[in-house]
């Protein structure tokens, strides 16, 4: 993915605050985050039912809800927490204030800390079957955001935060020579002088787990989930093994960018306006298109991207790997020892995210090598 340059000169133009149901909905399906049915903590399972039922190949809008700003330990009260970085209350979103002040039945004990929106059915979708999830469309809802490092967690456990003040920096958004730009200070309380580029997805992309019990919504796994895969912006697509017919599949965890690694814990993590068109590959297409997947695997314009996932990093690399080797073996007639001489000369393994409890490792395999 090709970084942009950062605009110096700031413009006076800012985007409009997207509350529910205002401002551009792209598709003529649209699903607000309604509390009294987001999943907040958990993702969707077998017996949840379904907010949304669709045919494949449609696109549908969805608001998603970032966490940040709402949880116990900012005080579940999102208009005095962004007012304290000077948000107007205006300027925070009506389902973010609606579902801190619900009685969501959330255990910050025992679950995570993600809302997600859905679960949706997708017609004709079974196990075998991947389910296509590609990004047509991310609007940020707010022009700003909360980048936070807490519980002991991210890549240096015990070291930081080593401020306890420091716990959630605020972001903001700017717009400068025409395209939004992130901003914030070097110090706390110093001018938001440093500026980086937006690349905005959504951190979770899912399907539903098997069963009846939800799963935990940190620990990403073969239903994707908590993938953190920075790739994911618009245009891309994500392709899930389908775990229980129709899919259930579900969005959360929008970010507005995002290193690969994730080492703070999170990346800058704002509310997402989304449009996502739902494909199904049958089981027999799927497997000739990537191999036997037992993950998840994306698609961009340049790339196809593997991923692997477990505790270890060590792992998580070698599973990756496996999973290349045999979408080179698939897709373009590879044998195994020719595709891993090609993947130690030409491909890049990066790592996705290592605070998620399962880490991630993706291969960015570029495509254009093959057009011969």
């Amino acid at each position: 993915m090709a970084q942009r340059s950062v605009p110096s000169a700031p413009d006076a133009a800012r985007a409009p605050v997207l509350q529910p149901g205002v401002g551009a909905i792209r598709s003529a399906h649209y699903l607000p985050c309604d509390p009294d049915l987001a999943l907040w903590g958990r993702l969707p399972c077998a017996t949840d039912r379904a907010v949304l039922t669709v045919e494949a190949g449609t696109e549908v809008t969805i608001d998603t809800v970032s966490h940040e700003g709402i949880l116990e330990d900012q005080g579940r009260d999102p208009v005095a927490f962004f007012g304290a970085h000077g948000v107007v209350p205006g300027d925070v979103l009506d389902d973010v204030i609606a579902l801190a002040a619900s009685g969501h039945p959330r255990d910050p004990a025992l679950d995570g800390p993600h809302v997600v929106t859905g679960p949706i059915r997708v017609r004709g979708a079974e196990p075998g079957d991947l389910l296509g999830m590609t990004l047509v469309e991310a609007l940020p809802r707010v022009p700003y955001g909360i980048i936070s490092n807490r519980h002991g967690r991210g890549a240096l456990p015990g070291e930081y935060p080593q401020d306890p003040g420091a716990v959630s920096v605020f972001a903001r958004v700017a717009r400068a020579g025409g395209v939004d730009v992130g901003t914030m200070a070097r110090v706390r309380g110093g001018a938001h002088d440093v500026r980086f580029p937006l690349a905005p997805f959504l951190g979770i992309m899912g399907v539903a787990v098997a069963g009846p019990v939800r799963p935990h919504s940190v620990p990403p796994g073969p239903h994707g989930g908590n993938l953190d895969l920075n790739l994911l912006t618009v245009g891309s697509t994500l392709y899930l093994p389908v775990q229980v017919p129709g899919a259930l599949a579900y969005v959360g965890d929008p970010h507005f960018a995002q290193g690969d690694g994730e080492v703070a814990l999170t990346a800058l993590e704002a509310s997402l306006r989304v449009t996502i068109r739902f494909d199904v590959l049958p089981a027999a297409d799927a497997v000739a298109a990537f191999g036997e997947l037992v993950g998840p695997v994306a698609e961009t314009a340049e790339y196809l991207v593997p991923t692997g996932l477990d505790p270890d990093l060590d792992e998580a690399m070698r599973r990756c790997v496996r999973a290349a080797i045999a979408l080179l073996r698939a897709r373009y007639g590879m044998d195994a020892a020719h595709a891993l001489a090609y993947l130690s000369a030409a491909t890049d393994f990066n790592i996705s995210q290592v605070v998620d409890l399962v880490k991630g490792v993706h291969a960015r395999i570029r495509v254009a090598d093959f057009d011969a």
